[in-house]
């Protein structure tokens, strides 16, 4: 990463390392480790409540299993439905990239309750915990983003600005005399050594010709998110820490829905649009895809803090206190 004269120069590959036939890519290795931290955490939130810390790789399946397969089938169907429709087969291909975070949201909530069904708990005691781990889990995933140079932000003069010349989707003819901070790229394609494809990043000093494709400097979106993340993780923790098993049902719950996707609906604004089936909402609506699925969530979010702890027969949720009877077994 290289500090330019109004932006930051962001050319990182998105690839760790070969290893034999695989390849070991930055944003898995980010997204595997919201799982593994929010083991961590959620094992520490259990054993607070005197919950048995079993329940965590439980729970952790489902989650897994909900999160993957809900955030595909969320970017098949709602970004590119013509394409995965005609070829179903292409679903399956997670390794090509493309997963919606409204299609976790929508996995999650359906993992959350079969766990709850199946094991006795509370629905919303359930998800008032599991949102601090998928907070973490929203935070590292964005830093993926950012390693793979996706999601960017529209363009902007800010002194904190990215550059991202692997964002090949976004690059802009140069304009006279060339913004602050943009870089010119060749007009064909290349490989990269890594494997990944880009365009080539002419030497300082080529002359620029006009209409030439530029990476300018853009708002680093994916950055914008991840902090809010943790300020959001961080905000509900104190929250639970300070009431615990006595926290409000919904309460924790209610607040992420509201916030984060009130923060999405907002960033949005920011946001270059994600393929042309989001430009044609856009154009239809004045509102990209992810700002209308946002809509309804907030509403659902706005509800359920709204009737956070008032059944005056379950105002906390319910949980198995079984972490002594499972000590002494």
């Amino acid at each position: 990463m290289i500090a330019l004269l109004a932006a930051i120069f962001w050319d990182v590959s998105p690839i760790i390392a070969h290893l034999g036939p695989l390849t070991l890519r930055w944003y898995g290795l980010f997204f595997m480790s919201g799982f593994v931290v929010g083991t961590f955490v959620l094992t520490h939130i259990y054993k607070s409540e005197k919950v048995s810390p079993r329940w965590v790789d439980t729970i952790t399946v489902y989650m897994l299993v909900g999160t993957i397969v809900g955030a595909r089938l969320g970017h098949c169907l709602l970004y590119d439905p013509v394409h995965y429709l005609s070829n179903p087969l292409d679903i399956l291909k997670v390794w090509e990239g493309g997963l919606a975070s409204h299609g976790a949201t929508v996995g999650i909530l359906l993992a959350c309750w079969l766990f709850a069904r199946n094991h006795k708990f509370d629905y919303l005691w359930v998800l008032d915990r599991i949102v601090i781990v998928v907070g973490i889990g929203g935070a590292l995933i964005r830093m993926g983003n950012l390693m793979n140079s996706e999601i960017v932000g529209k363009p902007t003069d800010a002194p904190w600005a990215f550059v991202f010349p692997r964002d090949t989707e976004h690059l802009l003819p140069a304009a006279t005399p060339l913004q602050a901070g943009a870089v010119p790229v060749a007009a064909e394609a290349t490989t990269y050594v890594d494997g990944s494809h880009g365009y080539r990043l002419l030497p300082a000093g080529t002359p620029v010709p006009p209409n030439a494709p530029v990476a300018v400097p853009r708002h680093p979106t994916q950055l914008y998110e991840a902090i809010f993340c943790v300020l959001l993780v961080s905000l509900l923790y104190a929250l639970w820490n300070r009431t615990k098993d006595r926290t409000p049902r919904g309460l924790l719950f209610g607040l992420f829905v509201v916030l984060l996707f009130s923060q999405r609906f907002l960033g949005e604004f920011l946001k270059e649009n994600q393929g042309d089936f989001d430009q044609k909402m856009m154009n239809a609506t004045g509102l990209d895809l992810g700002q209308l699925l946002s809509l309804p969530l907030i509403l659902v979010g706005l509800w359920v803090l709204w009737r956070a702890g008032k059944d005056p027969a379950n105002p906390y949720g319910y949980a198995p206190r079984d972490l002594e009877e499972r000590a002494g077994e």
